[in-house]
């Protein structure tokens, strides 16, 4: 394992040229900080219009609706890191969330560190909160036109460029979009014509069905982790060590005294 410390991060910025992240298979999460326990870290949780920031942990509880109608991952999905890891994070995410921003450069940080050993991926399914960021949907639509003409790289490099360029909040520049595309080698031609046909639109409502009324997500990013035939949710925003430390304990313990001991 590297004994590098550093954790990789996208620059942030609005004006600017667009950024491509860099991919890195280096080991970015050393065990020498892998500490005991896991912090809850900041949260989005989403009622109606009203947001609240870092909220006390709740008793970890049963996912409410018919588990059995979450999908099971499969070529279809966007997914980082090994196909048949052992340990599965399915993201459910907007791009104009804050959490989600930071959560994303964590997960980039986590999938580089365990890429050799193939221990987790990551899957992202939208849930893209229109009442507060206007712009979430559109965003979501627009990764997956760059889905349909490059593929599952395409759309985590799309991706990457949208968290990249925007603090949140409807942070971003749409007129970025096709912009983006180009940056990542697409026809811009080709992207513009999907956005205008809206034909990746269903993709999108698919998976905010599926957010909000299968697996009841209370905010962005909500995320659940599948190990073991077992699911549970793990709510908020973390980083890197701590989702690290996670793994660490489902791989010890399994997934049930994991979620225990770490406070969820």
């Amino acid at each position: 394992m590297n004994d590098n410390n550093d954790i990789t991060s996208l620059n942030q910025f609005d004006d600017e040229p667009p950024v491509r992240r860099e991919s890195s298979n280096k080991y970015l999460v050393p065990a020498s900080i892998i500490f005991a326990g896991i912090l809850v870290a900041g949260s989005f949780i989403y009622s109606g219009q009203l947001q609240k920031q870092n909220p006390e942990p709740q008793p970890t509880q049963p996912i409410a609706g018919d588990l059995s109608a979450v999908r099971t991952v499969n070529e279809d999905d966007h997914i980082l890191g090994n196909p048949n890891a052992p340990i599965v994070f399915i993201e459910y995410g907007d791009f104009e969330c804050p959490f989600c921003n930071r959560f994303h450069k964590s997960m980039h940080a986590v999938i580089d560190a365990y890429s050799k050993e193939g221990t987790v991926a990551w899957v992202f399914r939208h849930f893209p909160l229109a009442e507060l960021h206007k712009k979430s949907w559109t965003e979501a639509v627009a990764s997956e036109c760059a889905a349909e003409l490059g593929g599952n790289e395409a759309f985590w490099e799309y991706a990457d460029l949208i968290f990249a360029n925007t603090k949140g909040q409807d942070g971003l520049d749409l007129s970025k979009l096709p912009r983006f595309a180009e940056q990542i080698g697409l026809s811009r031609e080709a992207f513009n014509a999907c956005m205008q046909s809206e034909r990746t639109k269903p993709l999108v409502e698919e998976d905010y069905n599926e957010a909000l009324n299968v697996v009841k997500a209370r905010g962005t990013p909500y995320t659940l982790i599948v190990a073991e035939g077992q699911v549970a949710p793990i709510p908020g925003s973390l980083q890197p060590e701590e989702i690290a430390t996670f793994i660490q304990l489902v791989l010890n313990q399994g997934v049930g005294h994991a979620i225990e001991e770490g406070g969820f």
